[in-house]
């Protein structure tokens, strides 16, 4: 019935770092994902846990304006990604004149909330498309 989109971009979490918590959360119920992500001692589970709450929240906005009833307890974690954003490259001093490079990484972060129906739609559709 209902699928939402939430994406942060530029956060200051490197991908690898990010990556190791996404992984906890796919295939989650959305509601679970959130208990997961508030007591993760990763730096990363922070703007993850906001960015699923504000994926629900969109989720909700979508089917009122379609009209539509939407159980909170129904949407789960379809897809959650992240990808590499731009590096910040900064320099710090070391002996003898020279400078040493440090880069600062950050990151897009994607997570795809949906019900169980447009999942089961969008899978009969692949399927009618390969054969």
């Amino acid at each position: 019935m209902v699928e939402s989109i939430a994406r942060v971009r530029h956060i200051r979490v490197t991908p690898q770092k990010a990556r190791r918590v996404v992984a906890l959360i796919k295939g989650k119920q959305a509601e679970e994902a959130l208990a997961i992500l508030k007591f993760a001692p990763q730096g990363a589970s922070e703007p993850i846990y906001k960015l699923v709450a504000s994926a629900m929240a969109n989720a909700q906005v979508k089917a009122d304006a379609a009209n539509e009833y939407l159980d909170e307890s129904t949407l789960f974690v379809k897809n959650a990604f992240v990808d590499e954003g731009t590096t910040l490259k900064r320099f710090q001093p070391r002996a003898q004149g020279r400078a040493f490079q440090i880069k600062k990484r950050t990151s897009h972060i994607t997570v795809v909330l949906s019900t169980p129906e447009v999942a089961e739609a969008s899978a009969s559709q692949t399927k009618k498309a390969s054969k």
